[in-house]
């Protein structure tokens, strides 16, 4: 059997040289390890004098190696590839779910505020007294507030003036239930600020609902500030 010299040619696999040095034993008849296994300073091996017909095996093998060795790396690729857009998309839904959940949120609290409103008195509808308790006038607020709303402006009145309709600031000269200042800017809900409750609760509540958007809203800024 003739034989060719392929000294140079690399052989990756452990595998693969134990199995091609068992190919050239066997071709050659014989039964000794092949002395022919050059080992390089880097520390690969190769194969000289390879028989010729063993050449076409040799380089099946290897290259059958290289293809899993790629197929398993773009498997790997695929995999991953397709975990990210899986959580690309659960991130999407996630957020798009938050939206709706947020955006129904908010148009239940609308409804519920002008269902509030449509229940609500003006102040001209209350008779006007001489004087008013202090229960009094939280009925009074609570109808022309709305339910809604009234505990976020019952807290801002509390603060203010203990729902005292006659209180004044002795330093500012703030008026009233809502400490407007100065006060005879309430005359703009009717000409009786200084003694008439509804007129003040009226006042106040456009106030809160111009400026912060709602009671609660001004009851928000008014946590953080110590005014509204």
């Amino acid at each position: 059997m003739s034989r060719i010299s392929v000294r140079g040619f690399a052989v990756a696999s452990a595998t693969a040289v134990t199995t091609v040095g068992a190919v050239v034993g066997v071709a050659a008849g014989d039964t000794q390890p092949s002395s022919d296994l050059e080992t390089t300073a880097a520390g690969t091996t190769l194969l000289t004098d390879i028989p010729v017909g063993d050449q076409a095996q040799v380089q099946t093998a290897s290259l059958t190696q290289q293809a899993d060795a790629l197929a398993s790396a773009a498997d790997a690729d695929a995999k991953k590839s397709l975990e990210e857009a899986a959580r690309i998309q659960a991130a999407k839904d996630a957020k798009a779910k938050k939206e709706a959940a947020e955006e129904k949120a908010k148009e239940e609290r609308e409804a519920k505020e002008a269902a509030s409103r449509s229940a609500t008195r003006d102040a001209d509808s209350f008779t006007p007294q001489a004087s008013y308790t202090v229960a009094q006038v939280k009925a009074m607020a609570r109808q022309i507030v709305g339910a809604g709303q009234f505990q976020c402006f019952s807290n801002i009145v509390n603060h203010e003036s203990t729902w005292n309709y006659r209180a004044t600031n002795p330093s500012s000269g703030a008026y009233g239930l809502v400490q407007a200042y100065p006060g005879s800017k309430m005359a703009s809900a009717g000409a009786d600020w200084r003694t008439n409750p509804a007129t003040q609760i009226e006042w106040g509540l456009n106030y809160m609902n111009s400026r912060y958007g709602s009671p609660c809203g001004a009851w928000s800024f008014w946590q953080a500030n110590g005014w509204y």
